[in-house]
């Protein structure tokens, strides 16, 4: 393990799963921006917002990986799509796409990544019901950023963007969808754990 990887902090799901090196750390990043941009394209067209499969990704990604590797991952995928890599929904890119009312969950998605893996960090994630509360906290924190950006978005274009537009725009059609995300990603993290303390305690030596 190098100092590099030393640096990020105490091992995550995708630790246990692969060797620790810098070579692996980048094409987990990369795999992290991929995996987001093919779940983004999971998705139902709403006006303003679509509802998409980009935040299962990015709490799976952020807790598999860590709070470095989550955010740099999910900032890859932002910039991949800003510079015209057609990874948002729709097989869309471009600055206009994070300018528009969905950028701020684009750019949520870069802070939910880092606030569930520092979580992760701290083995929060290895108990299944922990692990369902740091997926509803990612769900969250997206949320904040995604009807702020809303509601900025919603007034430049001459729209209504009062508390009850901006939230009948961007929260309640995805309340149902985001519960249904949480308890998955963190059924997928807080099992995978279970499984893995599960199969070391089978291959402790046996008195």
């Amino acid at each position: 393990m190098s100092t590099f990887t030393q640096a990020l902090g105490r091992p995550t799901l995708a630790d246990r799963l692969i060797t620790r090196r810098v070579a692996t750390d980048i094409a987990l990043v990369v795999s992290g921006a991929v995996f987001t941009g093919l779940l983004a394209q999971v998705a139902v067209p709403l006006w303003p917002v679509p509802v998409t499969g980009q935040t299962l990704a990015v709490l799976l990604v952020g807790s598999s990986l860590g709070a470095l590797r989550g955010t740099l991952s999910l900032t890859l995928y932002a910039v991949l799509g800003i510079v015209g890599v057609p990874v948002f929904s729709g097989w869309t890119s471009g600055i206009g796409v994070l300018g528009g009312f969905s950028g701020g969950f684009i750019i949520g998605f870069i802070f939910s990544a880092a606030l569930i893996g520092w979580i992760a960090q701290r083995e929060w994630d290895h108990k299944i019901w922990r692990a369902l509360l740091s997926a509803f906290a990612g769900t969250i924190v997206t949320f904040i950023f995604g009807l702020v950006w809303l509601w900025i978005a919603l007034g430049k274009a001459g729209y209504p963007n009062d508390i009850n537009a901006v939230l009948t725009g961007g929260l309640y059609p995805f309340i149902l969808g985001g519960i249904v995300k949480a308890v998955i990603a963190g059924l997928v993290i807080g099992g995978s754990w279970w499984i893995i303390g599960r199969r070391d305690r089978e291959s402790l030596p046996q008195n």
